[in-house]
C-alpha cells in the first residue's frame, strides 16, 4: 500500500469510527434512560470523551506501541459493538470512542509528516471520504448504519482490518521536538472537536437533513456522496491547491455556511401555540422558498474540509506538548458533552427542568454554535502563511477514480426507493388499520427491535401503519431512520410526520395507498410538543382521512388537543383517528372522542373483553383507534408485549364500508 494511501485510509476509517463509536455511546445511554423518561448515572457514559486524557503520558515514551494498544482495543470494541445488548454497546462504546479519540491526537502529534507534506492534505480527504462512506454505508442499511446491524458487522470488520493494514505504513517521531514559543494549539483542536461533531450531527447521516427539511431522501443522499466523494478526487488529484485559498475567501466562505445552514433550519421552525386558547398551527409540505437555504448549505459545506486543511497544519506546526494537548482535549470533550445535551433538550424539554426548558424549539441553536465556532477560529487564525509546496501527483489515479466512483454508485443504487407495493384490490370496499407504539424502535427493557417490529407488521399486513415514538432520525438515537427502513422493507408509500427540528417523539403515517395532502398539526403543549400527523387516502371512490396521534402533557394539554382533532375531523366524513391517546376511558378527553366517534374495540367487545378473554379494560387500554360512522370495525386486535416488541401493545382492526 502506498504511503499516500494509507494516510488517507487510515485518516479516513479513524474519523469515521469516531463518528460511530461516539453516536453509539450516546444512543445507548438514551435508550437506557429511555425506560424511565430521567437522566441517572448511565449519562456519566459521556465522561468517555474525556479519556484520552489517560493516555497522553504514554504518547512521547511508546507511541508505536500506544497506536497498536489503542488499535486493538477499537479493533475489538467496534468490531463486537453490533452485536451487543444495549447495556454492554454502551460500554463497548465507550471504549471504542476513548480508543479512537486517543489514537486520533497520537496520529496528529507523533505520527512522522512526510517531507512534503501530504498529510495535510490526507486527513482534509480522509474527512471527506468518512463522509462518503458513512453515507453509502446508511444507504446500504435503508436509513439505518448497516456496519452497526448485525447484519451488516462484517463491514466493521473489514474496515477495521483497512486501518490496521494501513497503520503498518505509518513512521513515528521517536522523539518529539521541544514545543515552539507562541505557538497555540488549543484553537485548532477545538475547531477539529467542532467539525467532527457537525459532521456527527448531520452530514454523516444524510437523512437528518432530509427529514428537518421535509425533502425526499434521494437528492440529499446523492448532494453529499457526489460533493464528498469529489472532494477526495479533488485534494488527491490536485494536491497543493487548497492551500492557495486566501483567509479572507474563507473566512467568507465559512461565514456563507454557517448562514446558509441556519437559515435551512430556522425556514423549517414552528412558532408553537403559546395558550390553551391559541388555535392549533398546521404545517404542510416545504414550499421552493424553504429549499433554497438548502441548497446552498449542501453546496457550500465542503468548506470544512478545508478548514480542517487548515487545522491540521497548525497543530502540525505547533509541535505541541502533552499539557497544551490536555488543555485541548478537555476543552474539546467539553464541547461535545454540552452540543449533545444542548441538541437533546431540544426535544426532552419538558423532563429536565429547569434547564432543559431554556432549549424548547432552539434547535437550530447548537448547529449556529458548531459553524459559528468554526468561523471563528477561522477568524482568530488569521492572518494565516499558506505553505505552498511541490507535491507529488496522485499515484493510481484511475484506481482512485474507479473506487470512488464505485461508493456513489453503489450509494446511488441503495438509496434508490424500492417500487412501492400496488394495492391488492383498488374497487375494494374495506380496509385494515394498525397502531404501533414502537418506543424508538425498542423493546420493553431497552433492546433494539426494529427487524422484529417490521416482521411483525409484515404478518399482519395492514394497509394503513399509525407508528408513534418514531422519530428516531435524531442523535439520541444515532440518526437512524427507522421509518424509511419499513416504507422501504414493506414497499410502502410514508409520511414521517413532525420533523425532528419540531421536538416531538414522532408521529409517522405508512400506507399501501398513496399519501395525499400531507400535513401535521401542532397543539398546545407543556411538556412534549404535541404533533398529529394527518394524511389522506383514496380508495377507489372512497377518501378517508387519517390522524395519528400522540399527546402528552397536562390534562388541560390533552383537552386542548382532543377538542383541536375533533374539530378537524368534523369537516371530514371519512375519518380514522389512531395512535397512542395516552387517555383511559375514564379520562374527560377520551370522554370527547368517545362521544364523537366510534371506538373499534368496544363497538365489537362493549365488555372490553375479547371472546378469547383478553382484557382490555380499565388502566389496560390507551392505544386506541377511532372511526367516524360509516366506517364499521370487524374482528379489532391486541397484540400485547412481548410479543409486541415494544412496551405497548400493537392494536389493528379491520374496517369495511357499503356492503361488507
Amino acid at each position: 500500500m502506498k504511503k499516500n494511501a494509507s494516510l488517507i485510509i487510515s485518516s479516513a476509517v479513524l474519523l469515521l469510527f469516531v463518528i460511530q463509536t461516539a453516536g453509539t455511546l450516546v444512543e445507548s445511554i438514551y435508550i437506557l434512560d429511555l425506560l424511565k423518561t430521567s437522566l441517572d448515572e448511565k449519562v456519566l457514559g459521556i465522561l468517555f470523551f474525556f479519556s484520552p486524557l489517560l493516555l497522553l503520558p504514554y504518547f512521547n515514551k511508546a507511541p508505536r506501541r500506544l497506536s497498536w494498544g489503542l488499535f486493538a482495543l477499537l479493533f475489538i470494541t467496534r468490531s463486537l459493538t453490533p452485536y451487543l445488548g444495549t447495556s454492554l454497546r454502551m460500554l463497548a462504546s465507550g471504549l471504542g470512542t476513548g480508543a479512537a479519540l486517543g489514537l486520533l491526537w497520537l496520529l496528529l502529534t507523533a505520527c512522522k509528516e512526510p517531507a512534503d507534506h501530504q498529510e495535510r492534505n490526507s486527513w482534509a480527504a480522509g474527512l471527506a471520504l468518512a463522509i462518503g462512506l458513512s453515507v453509502l454505508l446508511r444507504a446500504a442499511g435503508s436509513g439505518v448504519e448497516y456496519s452497526l446491524t448485525p447484519a451488516g458487522a462484517w463491514t466493521g470488520w473489514l474496515l477495521a482490518a483497512l486501518l490496521g493494514l494501513s497503520l503498518f505504513q505509518l513512521e513515528w517521531i521517536s522523539e518529539r521536538p521541544r514545543p515552539a514559543q507562541g505557538q497555540g494549539v488549543i484553537k485548532p483542536m477545538l475547531g477539529i472537536y467542532l467539525i467532527l461533531i457537525l459532521v456527527w450531527f448531520a452530514f454523516s447521516a444524510p437523512a437528518a437533513i432530509a427529514r428537518w427539511t421535509q425533502n425526499a431522501y434521494l437528492p440529499v443522499v446523492t448532494a453529499i456522496s457526489l460533493l464528498s466523494l469529489v472532494w477526495v478526487w479533488l485534494e488527491l488529484r490536485f494536491p497543493g491547491r487548497m492551500e492557495r485559498i486566501s483567509p479572507r475567501l474563507l473566512l467568507i466562505w465559512n461565514l456563507l455556511f454557517t448562514l446558509a445552514l441556519l437559515s435551512t433550519l430556522l425556514a423549517q421552525r414552528v412558532a408553537f401555540p403559546p395558550t390553551v386558547d391559541s388555535p392549533a398551527v398546521v404545517v404542510g409540505a416545504a414550499n421552493i422558498w424553504q429549499q433554497i437555504p438548502l441548497i446552498g448549505m449542501l453546496l457550500l459545506f465542503p468548506v470544512i474540509f478545508v478548514d480542517m486543511r487548515l487545522f491540521v497544519k497548525q497543530i502540525r506546526l505547533s509541535l505541541p506538548s502533552t499539557r497544551q494537548l490536555a488543555w485541548g482535549i478537555l476543552l474539546g470533550g467539553l464541547v461535545m458533552i454540552v452540543m449533545v445535551f444542548a441538541i437533546i433538550f431540544t426535544n426532552i424539554w419538558g423532563y429536565v427542568a429547569p434547564i432543559s426548558t431554556l432549549f424548547r424549539n432552539l434547535f437550530w441553536l447548537p448547529f449556529l454554535l458548531l459553524a459559528g465556532g468554526i468561523s471563528l477560529l477561522i477568524w482568530l487564525s488569521q492572518p494565516f502563511t499558506p505553505i505552498i509546496v511541490k507535491l507529488d501527483l496522485l499515484e493510481s489515479p484511475k484506481i482512485w477514480l474507479v473506487a470512488l466512483a464505485a461508493i456513489f454508485l453503489a450509494t446511488l443504487l441503495f438509496a434508490w426507493p424500492v417500487r412501492r407495493m400496488p394495492p391488492l384490490d383498488i374497487e375494494t370496499n374495506s380496509l385494515t388499520a394498525m397502531t404501533y407504539n414502537v418506543q424508538q424502535f425498542n423493546t420493553e427493557d431497552g433492546q433494539k427491535s426494529f427487524r422484529q417490529q417490521l416482521d411483525v407488521v409484515r404478518q399482519l399486513n395492514p394497509d394503513i401503519l399509525a407508528l408513534q415514538e418514531s422519530d428516531s432520525v435524531r442523535i439520541a438515537f444515532n440518526n437512524n431512520d427507522y421509518v424509511h427502513y419499513f416504507a422501504e422493507g414493506l414497499g410502502y408509500y410514508a409520511y414521517y410526520g413532525p420533523t425532528p427540528a419540531t421536538g416531538t417523539f414522532g408521529t409517522a403515517i405508512l400506507s399501501r395507498y398513496p399519501l395525499h395532502n400531507t400535513r401535521t398539526m401542532f397543539t398546545f403543549s407543556d411538556e412534549d410538543e404535541i404533533g398529529t400527523a394527518v394524511a389522506e387516502v383514496n380508495i377507489g371512490s372512497k377518501s378517508i382521512t387519517i390522524f395519528n396521534v400522540h399527546p402528552d402533557g397536562s390534562k388541560e394539554a390533552k383537552l386542548v388537543f382532543a377538542r383541536t382533532v375533533l374539530g378537524q375531523a368534523v369537516d371530514d366524513s371519512s375519518v380514522i383517528i389512531l395512535g397512542d391517546f395516552n387517555l383511559r376511558d375514564t379520562d374527560e378527553a377520551y370522554a370527547l372522542f368517545d362521544s364523537a366517534l366510534i371506538n373499534a374495540w368496544t363497538s365489537v367487545y362493549p365488555t372490553k373483553i375479547s371472546p378469547d378473554g383478553l382484557d382490555m379494560s380499565g388502566r389496560n387500554r390507551i392505544d386506541h383507534i377511532f372511526t367516524s360512522s360509516d366506517l364499521l370495525a370487524r374482528n379489532p386486535q391486541y397484540l400485547l408485549p412481548p410479543a409486541s416488541f415494544t412496551d405497548h401493545p400493537v392494536h389493528w382492526s379491520e374496517f369495511w364500508w357499503g356492503n361488507p
